[in-house]
């Protein structure tokens, strides 16, 4: 239904008729110079005129047709199918084939009433059924909303849920928040008989440990109808094609609805991704073995950072050291004398010397190990320090002093330290700490250094600095000029009951200076060590050049093996600044993988791991749960029918009185964008033209 409006008053029309006549008249009836042509000519010519210039202005009135678009929609009927490997277990062979068929004349009998919608769900949803019953992952809460957010406010006629009830993510489809203003009708698959069924339900372990570390694994074992049959825990680690028994735990089954609890201490003796299984051994008569066992992966890191602390002698500033930073499980600390110094330094990561260099032993050769390997290191300074030879070996601050006197001072923070942040608490205590001991002399800053802590001596706060952080030569270098440590420590203790305080300060400079800088110019990450089973795994490269700066010109390519050797070729796809390849799913296992970017002549590689887990929440739990079907229909006003009821479902869902909705909806137009306006026009001006030329007038 159409009709036409106008931006103007209708009483315009009248106007543009007036002007019509008017320019047709004018050009037509008063000229003579047609008269002995045909003596209608100019009556045609006039009319031409007048139609086009009426309709020229009528335009420019900016007209509008209404048209008024009426759509009658079908209500929608959603049939979401659980494709899980839970439901695969039991619906298969020629059952599957039959419920194939049995889902096809559903659709196909509902199609001709309804619009039908179509879903696959499990791990995720997706529209579609594909029968493959391939999920790791039952989630029914997932499905419920996502028709909620699809259809809630269309014409949603009813929801028909196949599933076997059992779901192992999400929440408790009846708690779920799913607003839907239809009835749910569920197809009830699966087997609610309770057999005879040991089950490894759930394994807690630490994701990470650290090596030479121990860590717990806690397992809960669950049996029914299993009573009084005996079975073994058995604890194995993997490499490869490898399988090494660690722990057998035998266990007594005395009810037939058995649960327990059981934890095991296992030991990080290897770093890397390590894979380990726990499995229970079978009982007579048991239906499934599946979900006897369960694998997990604990990713070992050898992330301590061994720090020795070399002393020129006995003080207590070693000990307060020592039990603040063996707190901190990522270090390992050695302490040694330099008189009896029976480690190798080169072995260590970080090195603290404590009054040394000094007087009676300027520690040249711990000073040419540590410059030779660029050691990070710490010099504390004190009474027994040689301030001449200590001037010599650090490039941070020079102390001018007799070596026979010293000040008692406190630490004040420096506003403008940028290195690392300082935890407020830390800031406003420790200016009232005890004072530490420093030499008595002239203290001045050399080069880029940073300070931390300047001195207070007495009331004065003075520009000496008391804690101090440089580099030399791309070495990270600290220097305490004082020593007394241990005074902090246990004033922290007597005014807080804890070393807080003290810790954060020992920590936050240790951090700083052990770290080390990853100067690699070519990386590659993953987002994490350990994938699950059906995710994809992705890798992100950076490539730098001479300046660090990013660069993405030349192609990465990655290779991929896995524990059998074989290899898998990828090409990283280039990004603004850097790469990103997304490797897709992998099977179960421990996987090596290598970089490679060939850039100004230069080969550039990548070493890393990655391991994949299974995910075995399908096999865990077979028992279908009819019951939470009843309650999830019940509370959405629908019913439940069983695999073999589906012929009287479809009657059901036929027979429902479910009215279609008709939408209304009104488009409008400009007249003038009609092109056969413009061509009726052009025509009639075009015809007028030709008249008067073919008659002799212009």
């Amino acid at each position: 239904m159409q009709n036409l409006s106008f931006q103007y008053p209708t009483w315009y029309l009248l106007l543009c008729v007036a002007l019509g006549l008017g320019y047709a008249f004018t050009l037509y009836f008063r000229d003579k110079t047609f008269a002995e042509q045909h003596p209608n000519l100019h009556k045609i010519l006039g009319v031409l005129r007048f139609l086009a210039a009426t309709l020229l202005a009528i335009l420019l009135l900016q007209p509008l047709i209404k048209s008024l678009l009426t759509e009658t929609k079908k209500p929608v009927i959603v049939l979401a199918q659980d494709e899980s490997e839970s439901v695969g277990s039991v619906l298969t062979g020629e059952a599957l084939e039959q419920y194939k068929t049995s889902w096809d004349k559903l659709k196909n009998s509902l199609s001709a009433k309804y619009e039908v919608k179509e879903y696959g769900f499990g791990s995720e949803v997706r529209e579609g059924v594909t029968f493959e019953m391939k999920d790791k992952i039952s989630n029914i809460s997932n499905v419920m909303k996502e028709v909620s957010d699809l259809y809630g406010n269309q014409n949603l006629g009813a929801v028909v849920l196949a599933t076997d009830g059992i779901y192992n993510e999400g929440s408790n489809p009846l708690y779920a928040g799913a607003k839907l203003n239809a009835p749910v009708f569920s197809v009830a698959l699966g087997d609610t008989t309770a057999k005879k069924d040991l089950v490894l339900k759930r394994v807690f372990h630490n994701k990470i440990a650290y090596l030479g570390d121990k860590f717990s694994v806690q397992m809960d074992v669950a049996a029914r109808n299993c009573a009084g049959a005996n079975t073994n825990i058995t604890i194995s680690k993997l490499n490869g094609n490898e399988v090494s028994n660690l722990q057998t735990i035998p266990l007594n089954i005395n009810s037939a609805d058995f649960f327990t609890t059981r934890e095991v201490v296992l030991e990080a003796k290897e770093a890397g991704v390590q894979r380990y299984r726990i499995s229970l051994s079978q009982v007579s008569g048991e239906k499934s073995v599946a979900n006897n066992s369960r694998e997990f992966f604990v990713d070992v890191l050898d992330a301590r950072q061994k720090l020795l602390i070399v002393a020129n002698a006995p003080h207590p500033d070693i000990s307060a050291l020592k039990q603040t930073l063996e707190v901190n499980k990522n270090y390992q600390i050695t302490i040694g004398y330099i008189s009896d110094l029976k480690v190798n330094v080169a072995d260590f990561d970080f090195v603290v010397l404590h009054n040394l260099p000094s007087s009676r032993n300027d520690a040249s050769t711990v000073l040419n190990v540590l410059n030779q390997k660029k050691t990070p290191r710490m010099f504390i300074v004190g009474s027994q320090t040689n301030l001449t030879r200590f001037n010599q070996v650090q490039p941070l601050i020079t102390i001018q002093g007799d070596q026979q006197n010293s000040n008692v001072v406190q630490g004040v923070f420096n506003p403008n330290f940028s290195l690392f942040t300082i935890d407020e608490n830390l800031r406003r205590n420790l200016p009232s700490f005890n004072p530490l001991t420093a030499p008595f002399g002239d203290f001045s800053v050399r080069g880029d250094a940073q300070v931390l802590l300047y001195q207070r001596i007495g009331k004065v706060d003075t520009k000496y600095p008391l804690l101090l952080f440089g580099e030399d030569n791309g070495t990270k270098i600290a220097v305490l000029a004082a020593e007394g440590l241990w005074r902090w420590r246990l004033f922290d203790y007597l005014q807080h009951q804890n070393h807080d305080i003290f810790s954060e300060l020992i920590g936050k400079n240790f951090q700083y200076v052990a770290v080390k800088a990853d100067k690699r110019r070519f990386r590659i990450s993953t987002s994490k060590n350990i994938f699950n089973e059906n995710e994809p795994v992705i890798f992100d490269a950076e490539l730098y050049n001479e300046s660090f700066e990013l660069i993405n010109e030349p192609d990465v390519r990655l290779t991929i093996t896995n524990a059998d050797r074989k290899e898998f070729n990828y090409t990283f796809n280039k990004t603004t600044k850097g790469y990103n390849l997304n490797a897709g799913v992998f099977p179960v296992g421990n996987y090596r993988f290598r970089g490679n970017v060939t850039f100004n002549g230069q080969n550039l590689s990548f070493d890393g791991q990655f391991s994949v887990q299974p995910i075995q929440l399908e096999l865990y739990e077979t028992t279908a749960d009819h019951a939470m079907l009843r309650r999830l229909s019940r509370e959405f006003g629908g019913s439940v029918f069983y695999q073999n009821q589906i012929e009287a479902l479809t009657d059901s869902l036929l027979a429902r009185d479910i009215k279609p909705v008709i939408f209304t909806s009104t488009s409008t137009r400009s007249v003038i964008n009609l092109k056969w306006i413009f061509f009726l026009i052009l025509g009639m001006l075009s015809l007028e033209w030709f008249l008067r030329r073919y008659f002799g007038a212009y």
